[in-house]
């Protein structure tokens, strides 16, 4: 035989073999075919519907730069309103606590007498004036310095929202508060008992703080 004659016996021979089917082959694909029917369509990307996928925790509110503008007016004036009603409160709280002080000293009945002064129906006299100003200047008095300075940090507390930034503002504001009730006592200082109450309102003040760095770093 010549050897073209073998060249094409072997051709025939090839195309025989990539013609025939692989029966292996097949049961294999068959079986896994009755397993896993999505297995016989081959390699498929399942992309999950638009309306299913998971949407974002916030939203970007989109304003003009005049919207925009006139928000932050508006919270600007929140913030003055707290910052005012805060210094409103606390300049009539010690003013009032320092005039009950005074109610209750022995050298300021010493200057008047009953003719000169008009005191308070509900009181009977000035010993009567006296003894009430002396409990609620007492430690556990409506005036006294831990009831006052409680009062005004939970004002404080109330406006500020548990918010870190805006209690730094209210002690901004009281501050300022204190400093207002000062100058219009009109004698130069006021009592003691005052300025007590102006260390425990910013004890309480720092005591917040280092509750929450306490919180953040607990948390980290």
């Amino acid at each position: 035989m010549g050897i073209s004659g073998v060249n094409a016996k072997n051709m025939v021979y090839a195309n025989q073999e990539l013609a025939a089917p692989n029966t292996t082959g097949s049961a294999t694909e068959t079986e896994t075919e009755k397993k896993d029917p999505a297995a016989s369509e081959g390699a498929v990307y399942d992309k999950t519907p638009a309306e299913n996928e998971q949407k974002p925790t916030y939203k970007v509110n989109k304003m003009s730069a005049e919207d925009r503008a006139a928000l932050v007016k508006k919270l600007k004036s929140e913030q003055e309103n707290r910052q005012n009603q805060l210094l409103d409160i606390v300049n009539k709280m010690i003013s009032k606590q320092a005039t009950t002080y005074k109610q209750a000293d022995d050298n300021f009945w010493k200057l008047f007498t009953q003719k000169s002064i008009q005191i308070d129906p509900e009181y009977k006299d000035f010993a009567d004036v006296q003894a009430k100003a002396k409990a609620d200047i007492a430690e556990d008095g409506y005036y006294g310095v831990n009831n006052t300075a409680q009062r005004i940090f939970d004002f404080a507390s109330a406006l500020a929202g548990d918010d870190v930034d805006k209690m730094k503002e209210m002690q901004e504001a009281f501050t300022k508060g204190f400093k207002q009730a000062e100058k219009l006592w009109g004698e130069g200082k006021l009592p003691k008992i005052s300025y007590d109450t102006q260390d425990a309102v910013n004890k309480m003040f720092d005591d917040y703080y280092k509750s929450k760095e306490t919180i953040t770093e607990e948390s980290v």
